[in-house]
């Protein structure tokens, strides 16, 4: 497997993606899901130039981080689901978090932020496919939870995240884009949709895509 080759084709990809919808490949950024690959592997896609990695599981990534902690310029997103007594670790070793769907954890991670430099970047996750098995805030509850958030001094509210159900139709990734426009209008610290993977990254980016989340296409099947 070449790592290097694989990020030229994803970003290839994004290029054709965003020309087909009229969009600047550059306003869509890669992020790379690093999940259950080894530091090895990370650090041979930062040598190809990749800066930002995805990672699901708490320990597993903490314990990537520390391996990694020579290179300042890596920046980590946890996209995974989070429990309560995890949020420790998570506001403690992230730059990014997209999967805040509750003000329980909101509250925990800004806590446990608290004497950091710098705050901690949050897209909130809604379940925009209604899966009872998936995270992710409700439509109705998102205008509440981003208010809350928005609020907290150790948080910066920086967009939406959404995983559509497989194959879902193209009006489910507009109905994301429309939420997050309308929050954009809200909140002048939003400009982040994190939202598209390897089978649907084209409608993604088709309806307003600014980051999407790819692993199998960059490091190969999951371990």
């Amino acid at each position: 497997m070449n790592i290097k080759d694989n990020l030229n084709s994803i970003h290839q990809d994004i290029t054709n993606a965003c020309q087909s919808a009229q969009r600047h490949p550059e306003d869509v950024q890669l992020l790379a899901v690093s999940k259950t690959k080894p530091a090895e592997m990370v650090l041979q896609a930062y040598q190809a130039g990749q800066r930002h990695f995805g990672e699901n599981y708490v320990q597993e990534a903490v314990d990537k981080i520390a391996q990694l902690s020579h290179i300042s310029d890596i920046c980590w997103h946890f996209i995974g689901p989070i429990q309560s007594n995890k949020t420790r670790l998570v506001a403690e070793n992230f730059a990014w978090v997209h999967s805040v769907d509750r003000i329980k954890i909101a509250t925990r991670l800004n806590d446990q932020r608290s004497g950091q430099d710098t705050p901690l970047n949050i897209c909130l996750q809604v379940n925009i496919s209604e899966e009872s098995a998936k995270s992710g805030t409700t439509i109705n509850e998102l205008a509440e939870l981003a208010a809350f958030v928005d609020q907290l001094p150790n948080l910066v509210l920086r967009g939406l995240m959404a995983i559509p159900q497989k194959n879902a139709p193209k009006a489910i990734f507009e109905e994301m884009n429309q939420l997050f426009t309308r929050l954009k209008s809200q909140y002048s610290t939003i400009d982040t949709l994190s939202m598209g993977m390897t089978n649907d990254m084209g409608d993604a980016i088709a309806t307003g895509s600014t980051m999407v989340r790819i692993g199998t296409a960059i490091f190969g099947k999951r371990d």
